[in-house]
């Protein structure tokens, strides 16, 4: 007989709350000596603090959760309302800091910042999936690359962020000041056992004549040894935005599989 309404039992499993993921890596930190390797250290996230304050971010940063130094970056969460700006007005209120940053600090070498955005449950420890993928993200190799080929005086912040952010934010339809969806270039990223679509973004690069080489995108295992084949589910770029398809050997990651590589501009926001 099925129990009355009443009297069945009450879950007790509750999803933790969503949250915003940002986190920054600086490049080449392991080329500093121990001593500027501090100074770094401490600089990121006073440089970060900066950034978010000039967006009106400041109050919502003191309130970040699970907030952790990484050796080279720094990571915490932050409310999804805060999505937009991230996303939006973030990247070049970074860039702007950086260079402030290289000003004040004449004798170090620039300093590039690789930024993630992502988004999903996490408890207040900020242990979880969506923790594991916000770094899987800042390791792909094509944001490594960005920041290898740039030079440091013009371009020093580099950033992925996830699908899930793209669309939410781009579909949301709400101010991401002079960000467009057609700056995010589309690409597909494999780091270990993570296997996602995701976004590129530089402040000041149009992607309409970016190098298409950089986009190692990996294909399917049927294609044979050493082969793969992207996903049919990957953004395809819309009518009209540049999409590129050139084949080569090699890969950033020391293995040599024939790759294809695409990416192409996102939606018009």
């Amino acid at each position: 007989m099925d129990r009355p309404l009443s009297e069945a039992p009450v879950s007790r499993s509750r999803l933790w709350p969503y949250r915003a993921v940002l986190a920054v890596d600086a490049r080449n930190f392991s080329s500093h000596t121990s001593t500027v390797m501090r100074q770094i250290n401490a600089d990121i996230q006073r440089v970060v603090e900066s950034a978010l304050a000039a967006i009106g971010l400041g109050e919502d940063w003191e309130r970040r959760a699970f907030p952790q130094h990484t050796g080279d970056g720094y990571v915490a969460g932050m409310d999804t309302a805060v999505l937009p700006a991230l996303v939006g007005w973030f990247p070049e209120a970074l860039q702007a800091a950086l260079w402030q940053w290289r000003r004040a600090n004449p004798a170090l070498p620039p300093l590039q910042l690789r930024v993630s955005v992502h988004v999903g449950p996490l408890p207040d420890d900020g242990l979880g999936v969506p923790m594991v993928h916000t770094h899987r993200l800042l390791d792909d190799p094509a944001l490594r690359e960005l920041l290898a080929r740039a030079d440091p005086k013009t371009y020093n912040t580099a950033v992925i962020i996830s699908e899930r952010v793209y669309e939410d934010v781009f579909e949301s339809g709400l101010a991401v000041g002079g960000a467009v969806a057609s700056q995010f270039a589309a690409r597909f990223v494999r780091v270990k056992t993570f296997a996602q679509a995701a976004r590129l973004h530089v402040p000041g690069l149009d992607w309409g004549i970016a190098d298409p080489s950089i986009f190692d995108v990996p294909e399917s295992p049927g294609d044979g040894p050493g082969r793969t084949t992207a996903p049919q589910h990957s953004p395809q770029p819309p009518s009209g935005s540049v999409s590129f398809s050139q084949y080569g050997q090699g890969s950033t990651q020391g293995v040599n599989p024939t790759v294809t590589n695409h990416f192409g501009g996102g939606r018009q926001s």
